[in-house]
């Protein structure tokens, strides 16, 4: 049976908007209906820039509120890009709106917000979903593959890397550099993905306690307080597999997630956003020690795996399947508790990353 495409509402003309804006076109299932701002020609502006790149047939409503464009009864979803400070405020008011939500992360400012925000959409019967476009790869279902495969025989480590290197404007003005807007700074921004890889690697199991360092902080000149601009943590999980990740606004492009077993490892180089082409790819290694008399070689054993989607801006690409998955929910009215699950779960490790590293380190214990 095919659906109507799924309606939506941005709130806010955020850059990253300008990438859903297309995975929504190139998704067949959805559309841009309505973009608004706390300036009406600042949304006008920005549905004019999308329209030229990516046009839908019928242009989307330009709106100067968010209230404004929550109470048009022709939205059935909203993405919702506003500073993590910003968010619970308008993720309940979306939900009471009757609006399933598409959350940026950091979803929240603490695991409490967020379970709020949660309780809001469940009782109002729609769906919650936070914004990481990796999830929803192929590349991802064939890492798990492998994985369950027991090639690399029994997981014992993984370690997740995620950075860049920050121009001069960015420290200057960015958001990110805010206590006021995003409290977390490269923790928020970037270590929500590192913590995400690593659970969804161990299915969710969570940590029996973490530890975590601020390695460097600064803010804005109008930041009440300095941010994380490189953190680093360890995870400690049942059954006695460790994992660590690094965060980083001052070192450059980084994605790195190396999975080490017993037998060998695999590793991604681009695990957030893959490499920019046609394929996404990772590799396993199984290397081996061979003495032959004076002879001491080290055999690389790897091969690499390939999946045929492009990383970006494609109707292959992972924000594309994002959005896919989101309004198939959306359509058949079937909502699926694991999105909102593992948002929060992300949130709770992260919350207490944050909270050992104000506390020099001290281990933190989850339940």
């Amino acid at each position: 049976m095919t659906h109507p495409p799924v309606r939506w509402g941005f709130l806010s003309t955020a850059g990253i908007a300008r990438k859903n804006w297309q995975a929504l076109l190139f998704s067949g299932t959805g559309e841009v209906a309505a973009v608004a701002s706390r300036d009406q020609a600042k949304a006008a502006a920005f549905i004019a820039d999308c329209q030229r790149e990516a046009a839908f047939p019928t242009a989307p409503r330009a709106y100067g509120s968010y209230e404004e464009l929550l109470a048009d009864p022709t939205i059935q979803a909203v993405y919702i890009p506003l500073p993590t400070g910003l968010r619970k405020e308008w993720v309940i008011r979306a939900a009471q709106a009757g609006k399933h939500v598409l959350c940026e992360k950091p979803c929240a400012l603490t695991a409490e917000d967020l379970a709020e925000m949660i309780d809001a959409c469940r009782q109002a019967n729609v769906q919650f979903m936070d914004g990481v476009m990796f999830m929803h790869t192929q590349r991802l279902q064939a890492v798990r593959a492998v994985l369950d495969s027991g090639e690399i025989g029994t997981l014992r480590r993984l370690h997740a890397q995620f950075s860049f290197n920050a121009p001069s404007d960015f420290l200057a003005g960015n958001i990110r550099m805010s206590s006021n807007l995003e409290p977390q700074g490269c923790l928020g921004d970037l270590g929500w993905y590192t913590i995400r890889m690593s659970l969804w690697t161990l299915g969710y199991q969570m940590p029996e306690r973490v530890s975590g360092r601020i390695l460097a902080a600064q803010g804005r000149p109008d930041s009440p307080s300095a941010v994380p601009m490189e953190f680093s943590a360890e995870l400690f999980f049942p059954g006695g597999v460790t994992a660590s990740f690094y965060n980083s606004f001052q070192t450059e492009h980084q994605q790195i997630f190396v999975a080490s077993g017993s037998a060998g490892y695999l590793k991604l180089d681009d695990f957030v956003l893959g490499f920019f082409g046609g394929e996404t790819q990772f590799s396993v290694t199984k290397s081996s020690f061979q003495v032959d008399g004076c002879r001491f070689n080290m055999v690389p054993g790897r091969r690499h795996v390939s999946c045929p989607e492009y990383s970006n801006n494609h109707p292959t690409a992972q924000e594309t399947n994002l959005f896919r998955t989101f309004n198939a929910l959306v359509a058949n009215g079937t909502l699926d508790p694991h999105w909102p699950e593992i948002a929060w779960k992300t949130q709770k490790v992260m919350d207490a990353c944050l909270d050992s590293a104000r506390n020099d380190g001290a281990f933190v214990k989850l339940s």
